[in-house]
């Protein structure tokens, strides 16, 4: 049987989030906007109610809540500001490899920090030479003969890289080797040798904190080693699987919120004696927002749903973010056409 109906938990929060969203994200999102800068207040804000860091299992002291309830918080939070809302649920990225391939001993450090402190967790696979190929990494892991690991190498364009506490650093012992070099490590930002950037001034989701992370000779002990060289690259593939349904859901608030704004104006803006909102053209243009909202919709909970029963599908999961990307784009940018000139 299927049921597309909400639970009274899940409606619940989604109100929750939706109250957060309209009184704490929305008044500043522009000014955050122009400013390009995350509003770390409202992060300890979301921590504390539990809209960050959603799916922290509850036995490292989480909210414990499902990949359904997670994509439901990211679309309210996303309905205010895209940007603030990925710095907010960005460690939502950052702890999956570790409760993919963590020792329980990681697991109670590094998934309790998170619960404990508003703090945040960035995750580092792309390069300036290696974005969509992760097998073409080439920041090198070299391992010492006491177990551990010496990191070079360089990470962009990382989200809440200035902000994180700790990272997860994909690096390889050859790149000659592609994924099978591969390995995952944990690298705190107090360790020697670690760097940051300047804030990357960005086309878009200003809000966001996105910035180069530098691995000069840092030390990783084995303790910190969250899977070996030729092991990391399936957790990469895996943290992807388990985390595109939110790039959907951040669509759904994108386009929803093109949405919203679209209607009200074309009801006030009259052109030729009549609102906007009674020329055809214009009409389409938004009976096409509502169509994709749905389709994204439809996409990203059935890609969660599959997550939390245990039915591995990469490919509605990449569905889910592929079209919800597409979809907001187009969705943002005839939203621009109906606004006219006050909408560049």
């Amino acid at each position: 049987m299927i049921d597309f109906e909400l639970t009274e938990e899940q409606r619940a929060l989604v109100e929750t989030a939706k109250r957060f969203c309209k009184e704490r994200i929305m008044p500043i999102a522009a000014e955050c906007d122009r400013i390009s800068e995350f509003p770390r207040p409202v992060f300890e804000e979301a921590w504390k109610l539990g809209l960050a860091n959603p799916t922290l299992p509850a036995e490292y002291g989480g909210p414990g809540l499902g990949d359904l309830d997670s994509v439901l918080i990211t679309e309210e939070l996303a309905y205010g500001c895209s940007g603030i809302q990925t710095s907010i649920e960005a460690n939502t990225l950052g702890m999956t490899p570790i409760k993919l391939a963590g020792s329980e001993e990681q697991k109670k450090k590094y998934l309790g920090w998170l619960a404990t402190e508003p703090v945040f967790v960035s995750y580092a696979t792309t390069e300036p030479g290696a974005g969509s190929d992760v097998a073409g990494l080439q920041c090198r892991a070299v391992k010492q003969s006491d177990g551990s690991y010496v990191l070079r190498g360089t990470k962009a364009w990382i989200t809440n890289a200035n902000l994180a506490s700790f990272y997860v650093i994909f690096a390889t012992e050859n790149p000659e080797l592609r994924h099978k070099g591969i390995g995952a490590f944990i690298v705190e930002r107090s360790q020697a040798g670690v760097s940051v950037g300047k804030h990357e001034d960005k086309l878009g989701q200003r809000a966001s904190d996105t910035a180069q992370v530098m691995l000069e000779d840092v030390k990783v002990p084995a303790s910190q080693v969250l899977a070996p060289p030729g092991h990391g690259f399936k957790v990469a593939m895996e943290t992807f699987n388990q985390t595109r349904p939110d790039i959907g859901a951040i669509a759904c608030g994108i386009m929803r919120r093109c949405l919203d704004e679209c209607v009200a104006y074309a009801k006030e803006r009259k052109t030729f004696g009549v609102p906007i909102a009674q020329h055809q053209l214009v009409q389409a243009m938004i009976a096409e927002m509502a169509i994709r909202i749905e389709a994204t919709q439809l996409l990203t909970r059935k890609a969660a749903w599959n997550l939390e029963k245990g039915y591995r599908n990469p490919i509605i999961s990449s569905c889910a973010k592929a079209f919800g990307a597409d979809a907001a784009m187009q969705t943002a940018i005839d939203a621009v056409q109906v606004f006219g000139g006050n909408g560049y």
